[in-house]
């Protein structure tokens, strides 16, 4: 009889043992994706149309402090820049929600799809109370995107896929705090072991009420993406710049680490112009740390 109670004590911790080391795997497996798999690319990661998925990476900083919290907006065109100024506090919530779905797969030669995202970042004055816990900026961006998968060997890894998006960016707010911009933005993917690598040059459209003049002066004509994975933690960067002068552009520095589950510590550093849209043309440097969710 002991003997057997040892058998199935034994079995028991052999099969947990075993469920801890699958959960971990699919936890791996969730955080750490190839571009083909962000992207469906290729007949195997094809998972059909009308499935929303994550896009961007989606997180919560409960504490986002800057250095120069931008109280007074301003714009170049006079009838965009505050008139008061708002006693705003230097730290406060930061979040981003971002999703896309495939709506047509399939296309061209049978191997371009076009997806629909958006993504909603948001900075919210939680621990300010003279302004009743107000949101400061709320950022919306819908885009439509066109991928196609290419397969070009260079130093060492691949090109993955090219394509551009249209792509709308507001703040949904009255004069004199309104802003927005039109973009076509370009595409060209590429991967080398767990480096993903995405350039993205743009091209603003024109607009006959300009809200934000010069915004491509201070934010850029395009952004670099870089993601790096080491088993489950991720480190990536997003830089932007005006490629035409020295001065301008940002650099925002993300370390993600592994916590409980597909939970994870996010910590992030921003410096430059535009971390958000109202922030277009104003430089500050802000830290935050909260937490990440896992791509699904």
């Amino acid at each position: 009889m002991k003997k057997i109670i040892i058998g199935i004590v034994l079995f028991l911790a052999i099969g947990q043992q075993s469920k801890a080391q699958s959960s971990s795997q699919d936890t791996l497996d969730i955080i750490k994706k190839t571009y083909d798999q962000l992207w469906e690319l290729g007949e195997k990661n094809q998972k059909g149309t009308f499935r929303l998925v994550s896009y961007k990476p989606i997180y919560v900083t409960a504490g986002r402090i800057s250095d120069n919290p931008n109280e007074k907006p301003t714009s170049e065109n006079p009838s965009y820049t505050a008139i008061e100024s708002e006693d705003f506090n230097n730290i406060e919530v930061k979040f981003q929600l971002s999703f896309k779905t495939k709506v047509i797969q399939g296309l061209m030669w049978n191997k371009g799809d076009v997806w629909i995202g958006y993504t909603q970042k948001a900075h919210w004055q939680v621990y300010n109370q003279n302004i009743s816990r107000a949101f400061r900026e709320i950022n919306y961006e819908p885009e439509i995107i066109f991928r196609y998968p290419i397969k070009m060997k260079a130093f060492k890894g691949e090109f993955k896929s090219i394509g551009f998006a249209f792509n709308h960016q507001s703040n949904g707010r009255d004069l004199p705090l309104s802003r927005s911009w039109n973009r076509i933005i370009f595409h060209v993917g590429y991967e080398i072991d767990n480096w993903i690598i995405t350039l993205n040059p743009w091209i603003r459209s024109s607009d006959n009420d300009d809200e934000n003049p010069n915004i491509t002066k201070y934010i850029g004509n395009g952004e670099i993406n870089v993601s790096y994975h080491y088993n489950r933690h991720e480190f990536y960067a997003i830089a932007t710049h005006p490629f035409d002068r020295l001065k301008g552009g940002s650099l925002q520095l993300n370390y993600v680490f592994p916590m409980k589950g597909h939970l994870r510590g996010h910590v992030q550093f921003f410096n430059g112009y535009g971390e958000t849209m109202i922030d277009y043309n104003h430089r500050q440097t802000t830290i935050g740390i909260g937490v990440s969710f896992a791509n699904w």
